[in-house]
């Protein structure tokens, strides 16, 4: 498969064509060459790379650890070290969001729990967010 367009490449991939334009513009796949009515035409590489970053971007990787992790693809012999580093960086964040997600759900469900469930001039969920030295537990406010 050589010379796709990119509503093709879209189909493919299952990425928009405005995305694919985008991670263009971003660095994360390489121009393509236009045809003679100035229609990108994309190659299986492109495709592989676009996999690639869909994927990286469904696991939450962020743009630049994309980037190099996709420069690091293309030297297979190379250490991976790096790749690891990154990975672990992310996997790092990730744990960081859960455990701050759990607090939001543990005040979330006190807040709701808390609520008499009658009239606005009483209710705890009203109280809480309007004053965050309300909250039980810490959860990335302030």
């Amino acid at each position: 498969m050589t010379d796709i367009s990119i509503g093709e490449l879209s189909r493919r991939s299952g990425v928009k064509a405005g995305t694919i334009r985008y991670y263009e513009e971003a660095g994360l796949i390489a121009a393509p060459p236009r045809s003679d009515g100035g229609q990108r035409r994309y190659d299986a590489k492109a495709v592989r790379q676009l996999n690639f970053v869909r994927h990286a971007r469904e696991l939450g990787f962020a743009l630049p650890d994309i980037r190099e992790l996709l420069a690091m693809a293309e030297a297979p012999q190379a250490s991976c070290d790096a790749a690891d580093s990154i990975a672990r960086r992310h996997l790092e964040e990730v744990e960081r969001r859960i455990e701050s997600l759990v607090a939001l759900r543990g005040e979330l469900s006190r807040m709701v729990a808390e609520c008499g469930h009658g009239k606005v001039c009483d209710c705890r969920v009203i109280e809480v967010l309007a004053d965050h030295g309300l909250c039980g537990s810490e959860h990335g406010g302030r």
